[in-house]
């Protein structure tokens, strides 16, 4: 066995820890730039937003002064200036759904698309309702109100009803998740579109393998689009009922103006759109 001299001990050593000291550095260099990286993206603002740009009319195109523009679910809100326009700045891009009313006229509802670092243009014409109502006092009654409707269509045993309490006790994060277990109706999630919209089916009128017959959804008293994707609708936490009619026979009077057709699902929330 060969015994290494001195000075050639001595010069292994000095190499070795020479290319320990190097990988530590370069470690530790590995380790920080990690960490760096991770902080700056924890920090970084989104890079791509929307804009909403729009205006509300009459029937007659004049322009709608006050008019309520919001975004379900996620708390954006604007009124229309006095040529009836409205603007909404750095909004995520995504599907939304977007409700404009105003004190006098029938509300309106419809769902938008929000590209990233462009702008979409949206124009809404409301009827003019009969129904002149205090703005005050819709303001203070209309909550208590429609959730007394709420419990004496409840306790008349037609239908199947949600409640505040069974929301609350079992905490899903979406409104279609406690729609599945409901009578009468299936869920169907259409994976041919970007959004995958989940769609309320009735399995009482037609058949759900033929596209079956989706049901009219209304959020407050709104009717919003047909084919309507509940993941659009607000988080359980802002919802004070719901309440399902899975055929036309069941639906009450009181939604005799929509389409009955399918069955109606009709949403309520606990501030109120």
């Amino acid at each position: 066995m060969r015994t290494l001299t001195r000075p050639v001990l001595k010069v292994f050593l000095v190499a070795a820890l020479i290319a320990m000291g190097t990988a530590s550095s370069a470690s530790a260099q590995r380790t920080t730039g990690i960490k760096e990286r991770a902080a700056a993206e924890a920090v970084r603002p989104p890079s791509a937003y929307g804009v909403i740009d729009g205006v509300v009319t009459d029937t007659l195109l004049r322009p709608l002064e006050s008019a309520d523009i919001s975004v379900v679910g996620v708390g954006a809100h604007v009124v229309t200036s006095t040529n009836g326009r409205f603007r909404m700045l750095q909004v995520p891009p995504g599907q939304y759904l977007l409700v404009a009313r105003r004190i006098g006229y029938a509300p309106t509802s419809g769902i938008i698309q929000v590209p990233a670092v462009d702008t979409v243009r949206l124009s809404y014409a409301l009827l003019r309702s009969n129904n002149m109502l205090d703005t005050m006092k819709v303001q203070a009654r209309r909550v208590s109100l429609r959730m007394a409707e709420f419990e004496g269509r409840r306790r008349q045993g037609v239908g199947q009803f949600i409640t505040q309490e069974d929301l609350e006790r079992r905490g899903s994060p979406q409104v279609a998740d406690f729609l599945r277990n409901i009578r009468g109706i299936e869920l169907l999630r259409n994976t041919s579109q970007a959004f995958g919209d989940m769609v309320a089916i009735s399995r009482r009128e037609g058949d759900p393998l033929q596209g079956g017959c989706p049901m009219q959804v209304v959020l407050d008293g709104i009717v919003l689009p047909g084919k309507f994707n509940l993941d659009l609708l607000p988080s359980p936490k802002q919802i004070a009922g719901v309440e399902v009619y899975s055929g036309p026979a069941t639906v009450p009077p009181q939604f005799g103006g929509n389409d009955r057709r399918c069955g109606l699902i009709a949403v309520w929330t606990r501030e109120g759109y």
